[in-house]
């Protein structure tokens, strides 16, 4: 018995001693919450304590810790869908380390100037948890109308947190080592002050043109003197645009099995959540929302998560979204165009959208789809035999086979080594942002099960495009099942906004007798409350079904929609309409079909829905 007693004490011990090492402090290295001392270089020294020691996990005694630009790390990073302005300062990196998580324990992290607040560079099996991303001066302004005329309107700016100055008549911001104009009433939100909503018909312009004049009356309070041809509300709220995408919030790069977890982005200077080149990410009870402590409507600058040119499997559950200038989430490739065949083998080629230069397309031995430029659809594959970079924006690509003939000026190629196998989606709330609720273009299977849109253009966009976002790929297996879409879906035109459900590749040439671009979508069990008539809109899709839904009239805003059907089907194959529920006037009560024959339209004879003209 005594030797037993001995034995168990020394597991005890051992079992310490590992805890010992694989857990670490920032305070063992000197850092103390609420100081405002710059937390970089603490927080430096103690993950390379980690990466050398093989600790797992490093914590942070709870409380708030400030993130200044000295001593972070500078480097140049090609972030996709973000500006070229490098190098970027890292507050927080993390690279080629495995097994590891950042732990705040619920502390606030404030961050100052411009910067990155996580980096993940060449990582497996990361985490990053139990913390909230701030700024003290955001890198977005907010106001709120006090007067508005059709000749000017005033604004009352919080001086403190938005330092500003009037320059040869225009708004001027000032930060921690930065000055920028504000953009214009282009680059304007308006919220409701009640409901926290983009303003219907928010994305409407505000004026002919973008001339404007700036006066200050008193210390916070700005006139701003135009020709208006609408005016925005007294009393709401407006976000003001000034600054560019130059860092993410957490950027991942050629990482495997990246999660975040309990985490707060309350603000940051371009996407929340970017991910490129990697496999396998999951968000759980993120929130990508507005301070409301700080009276902040303002959230993050654009998407909250975008997910490019990944594989593996995406996993959003149980997150939410409000007040974005983009889309909270964006999953997709990148196509890149054709420019010149060099040679029988190599091909000349250019990242066309100016935010996604700079990108590694491709590496040797990756399988890469050639894409007829008119109708998007695949003509043949070749592997990669090198990848040469001339500049940011251009790129030759060398194959291991003579390429073949339709490798031409003005088509396109797609990497299909980075595609995601499964994109789920589930437990979320999509509250009112500037652009859409989910774009998803993943060709794997795709789950949107159990979610809240309040998106105030389509609650879920499928596009593909090589004419502007230069988006890849297409949809081939999409189940979206007990979401509920509420009336304020669909209130503004912001882009490609043809329904609240919009599956919408912008192919130059739309011919029925071409295969579809894409297939099996099953649209069922889901709650509408609808105050417009259009609830789907598919183009170039083999397989769709629109089934059990609950379609519930709503009067909470005026129709104002172009379409008058509530399901169009245009260029479609083998669709299915079966099962559908009604509550009151429901105003979509007719099925558009073009260039999509009659007989492939299986519907019930008592379906509320009819063909029309």
């Amino acid at each position: 018995m005594k030797k037993s007693v001995q034995v168990s004490i020394f597991i005890f011990a051992l079992a310490a001693t590992v805890q010992a090492q694989t857990t670490v402090s920032v305070a063992d290295f000197g850092l103390k919450p609420d100081t405002r001392e710059n937390a970089v270089p603490y927080v430096r020294k103690a993950i390379e304590h980690c990466r050398e020691k093989g600790a797992s996990v490093l914590t942070f005694p709870r409380g708030r810790y400030d993130f200044w630009p000295h001593h972070c790390i500078e480097r140049e990073y090609f972030e996709a869908a973000t500006q070229d302005i490098n190098p970027k300062r890292l507050a927080i990196l993390m690279e080629e380390m495995e097994g590891f998580a950042i732990d705040g324990d619920g502390s606030d992290f404030v961050f100052h100037d411009r910067m990155q607040p996580f980096t993940v560079d060449k990582c497996r099996d990361i985490t990053v948890r139990n913390v909230s991303v701030d700024w003290d001066i955001p890198l977005t302004a907010q106001a709120t109308v006090l007067r508005a005329t059709d000749r000017y309107v005033d604004l009352q700016i919080n001086a403190y947190e938005s330092p500003y100055v009037i320059e040869n008549g225009r708004l001027v911001f000032t930060g921690e080592g930065w000055k920028s104009e504000w953009q214009g009433f282009g680059a304007l939100m308006e919220f409701e002050r009640e409901r926290r909503i983009v303003v219907p018909r928010g994305t409407e312009r505000y004026l002919e043109n973008e001339g404007y004049r700036a006066e200050e009356l008193s210390k916070g309070t700005v006139r701003l003197h135009a020709a208006y041809r609408r005016t925005p509300a007294v009393g709401n709220l407006l976000v003001l645009r000034h600054s560019v995408r130059d860092h993410s919030g957490i950027f991942i790069i050629d990482s495997k099995d990246v999660r975040v977890e309990n985490v707060n982005l309350y603000h940051y200077p371009g996407l929340g959540v970017l991910a490129q080149y990697s496999e396998n990410l999951t968000c759980r009870n993120l929130r990508c929302v507005p301070n409301e402590k700080k009276g902040r409507i303002l959230s993050g600058h654009d998407d909250g998560i975008q997910v490019s040119n990944c594989r593996g499997d995406v996993r959003v559950d149980s997150c939410e979204f409000h007040a974005l200038m983009d889309d909270p989430i964006n999953v997709y490739g990148v196509y890149v165009r054709i420019v010149e065949k060099k040679d029988d083998y190599t091909l000349r080629c250019q990242i066309a959208l100016g935010e996604m230069h700079g990108l590694h397309w491709a590496r040797p031995g990756e399988t890469v789809s050639f894409i007829d430029g008119e109708t998007m659809q695949s003509t043949a594959t070749g592997a990669v035999k090198s990848f040469r970079r001339t500049d940011p924006e251009y790129f030759e690509l060398t194959f291991r086979e003579a390429v073949p003939k339709q490798a031409v000026a003005g088509n396109a190629l797609e990497n299909l080594d980075w595609r995601c196998n499964s994109v789920t989606v589930t437990n979320s709330r999509f509250k009112s942002c500037r652009a859409r609720g989910l774009l998803v273009t993943s060709p794997g299977r795709v789950v949107i099960a159990d979610n809240i849109f309040e998106s105030s253009g389509s609650a879920i966009l499928m596009e593909c495009d090589l004419n502007h976002w230069y988006l890849s790929a297409p949809v081939n297996d999409v189940l979206i099942t007990k979401n509920i879409f509420k009336s304020p879906c669909m209130t503004s035109m912001y882009q490609y906004t043809e329904a609240v459900i919009s599956i919408y590749p912008q192919m130059s040439r739309r011919d029925a007798k071409l295969p579809p671009y894409n297939k099996n979508i099953v649209i069922t069990d889901n709650e509408f409350h609808l105050f417009d008539y259009p609830v789907l809109y598919a183009l170039s899709v083999d397989g769709i079904e629109f089934s059990n839904n609950r379609l519930v009239r709503s009067y909470d805003f005026e129709p104002f929609h172009a379409r008058k059907d509530g399901l169009t089907f245009e260029c479609c194959r083998n669709i299915s309409i079966k099962g559908n529920t009604v509550e009151g006037d429901v105003p979509g009560k007719t099925v558009k079909l073009v260039q999509t024959p009659r007989r492939e339209c299986r519907m019930e004879k008592s379906s509320f829905f009819r063909i029309g003209k």
